[in-house]
């Protein structure tokens, strides 16, 4: 960072000096204009929600993509795309209609086609999608606009899977673009969705612009959660990317921004000290933040330097520099989360107050780590992490393990984290992440919940002895079952350690009071609903 953090609240709580600073927006986009609203979001490098799974490319993905289904403010699914949708009486057949006037961006219509080969890419890289995929018999276009999922033995959770609202999203493509391996990252942002990618204005680095889709069909039901009708408000959206946050603050103050999707707590006195400001909790469910540690090199191969990890970390040192406010954190220690159905405390005696440095110390030696170099990717443009990642590498530094931060903004940490390849090779050995709490919940789906090895999320932990365990759930039918499930897989979880939990964190957005009608659900950031009144 390029100024401290006690430097920020001394800028922010001054209005004049931060109205004082120069204008870094204004001769694009006049800040009076009611149908044009401007979010400082982060720096998008992947246009692809499937290929990568990344924050930004999954509010992306939502904005230009649709989805077959979505899910309503209680959580439950409803049909978006599909129009209607039937089961045979075995359970085991699923026919689905698509509903009239889907479009592509291009004026080409969306087909039956189109949503087979999105299911199956989508699949590839979604931990419930291989489930739905193992149980899968075939998956096909009856006619233009009906699909077909055969399987062949019931999935009771087929349609929770399609609606779900972890990344990655099944978000439907063009044929063309869904053939692409997943390997591959779709570059060319022709979706169906209510906002389309306007091109001309993408500035790599800067910012990315997208402009109301005049012939999307919105359905007739109110808007509801993520269901409903999408039904947009303005003209055009553009996402600028200020890492320096203090030059955002004023942005915002000065109305040429009217949103900061991750605002550092530290500011949070600035905006509620500001009349024509607002803090805002979208997710209501939070985040559970965690950090990754690369399963396939030294020293992170060996189970006990994982472990080591477990012991090591203070979660309440974290929290003080990530939620300063006690109101926005809590401790967590179930992988489940704090909030959902299944949160237990099976196996987590290692959780102290403090940590346990020497604990750690001692199964670093047992690991046989002989100062090997460990490389934590730091994203400086994401402040708490930053802050937090500092606190981790003292921490190892202080037993003796030789930490080195490796900085970066978000969209260089996105890029680096895909090589599995040692720190030697370009690799990394820790990145910092943050899932929804809410998501947790559900281990057919949370990317975070699953240890197949290389099919995994980055870190790529392995665990045969979990996954069996994580198989069962698709066809556990009670909830006192899975509630017993999950304390089991708990434990196995905590043995083989998959991930280090940081904390949960209920991190509001800040915005001008002019912008209302923001969506208030887990995990995703939609921008129809939202209005702008003029200033």
């Amino acid at each position: 960072m390029t100024i401290s953090r006690r430097d920020l609240i001394k800028v922010g709580m001054g209005v004049g000096t931060a109205l004082s600073m120069p204008s870094i927006l204004r001769a694009q986009t006049a800040p009076t204009d009611a149908r044009t609203v401007r979010m400082v979001m982060g720096n998008l490098t992947v246009f692809d929600p499937i290929f990568a799974v990344d924050d930004l490319a999954t509010f992306h993905g939502l904005a230009i993509y649709d989805t077959l289904f979505s899910l309503d403010s209680k959580f439950m699914p409803q049909p978006q795309m599909v129009e209607k949708w039937a089961i045979s009486d075995d359970k085991k057949t699923y026919t689905f209609e698509l509903r009239d006037g889907l479009g592509w961006h291009d004026g080409t219509p969306v087909t039956a086609a189109d949503c087979v080969a999105s299911i199956r890419r989508w699949a590839q890289n979604d931990a419930g999608g291989k489930l739905l995929m193992d149980r899968a018999k075939d998956i096909s276009k009856k006619d233009d606009k009906t699909f077909v999922i055969a399987l062949r033995e019931p999935l009771g959770v087929l349609i929770d899977l399609l609606a779900k609202v972890s990344q990655p999203c099944l978000f439907i493509m063009r044929e063309k673009d869904a053939d692409r391996p997943v390997t591959e990252q779709v570059i060319a942002n022709i979706g169906s969705g209510p906002f389309k990618f306007n091109h001309a204005l993408a500035k790599p680095g800067a910012s990315v612009g997208y402009d109301r889709n005049e012939k999307y069909v919105p359905r007739g039901e109110p808007s509801n959660g993520l269901a409903g009708g999408k039904i947009v408000n303005v003209d055009r959206v553009i996402w600028d990317n200020i890492a320096d946050q203090q030059t955002a603050v004023a942005a915002l103050q000065a109305g040429e921004t009217d949103f900061i999707w991750l605002p550092p707590a530290d500011i949070y006195p600035i905006i509620e000290s500001d009349p024509n400001l607002a803090l805002q909790v979208l997710d209501k469910a939070g985040s559970d933040w965690c950090f990754r540690m690369n399963c396939l090199q030294k020293p992170f191969d060996n189970v006990k330097a994982r472990q080591a990890m477990l012991h090591l970390i203070d979660q309440e040192a974290i929290l003080r520099v990530i939620a300063p406010d006690p109101k926005y954190g809590r401790t967590v220690t179930s992988i489940f989360g704090n909030n959902t159905p299944y949160s237990n405390d099976e196996n987590t005696g290692w959780f102290k107050k403090g940590g346990d440095p020497e604990k750690a110390k001692q199964l670093f030696k047992e690991a046989g780590y002989t100062d090997e170099k460990i490389v934590i990717l730091d994203p400086t443009s994401w402040p708490e992490a930053h802050a937090a990642l500092q606190v981790l590498a003292a921490e190892m530094q202080k037993i003796g393990v030789k930490a080195e931060l490796a900085p970066s903004d978000w969209g260089g940490l996105v890029a680096r984290r895909m090589n599995k390849g040692a720190v030697e090779s370009g690799g990394w050995s820790i990145l910092p992440t943050s899932d929804s709490d809410f998501v947790l919940g559900n281990p057919l789906s949370a990317p975070y919940l699953a240890a197949n090895g290389d099919q995994a999320w980055y870190g790529w932990p392995k665990s045969d002895e979990y996954e069996a365990l994580r198989a069962k759930w698709a066809d556990v039918e009670t909830l006192e079952q899975r509630k017993a499930l999950a304390r089991k897989m708990q434990r196995v979880w905590w043995d083989f350690v998959g991930d280090v939990r940081l904390g949960q964190v209920v991190t509001p957005i800040a915005r001008r009071k002019t912008l209302t009608g923001l969506i208030e659900m887990p995990q995703l950031i939609a921008m129809w609903n939202m209005q702008k009144a003029s200033a």
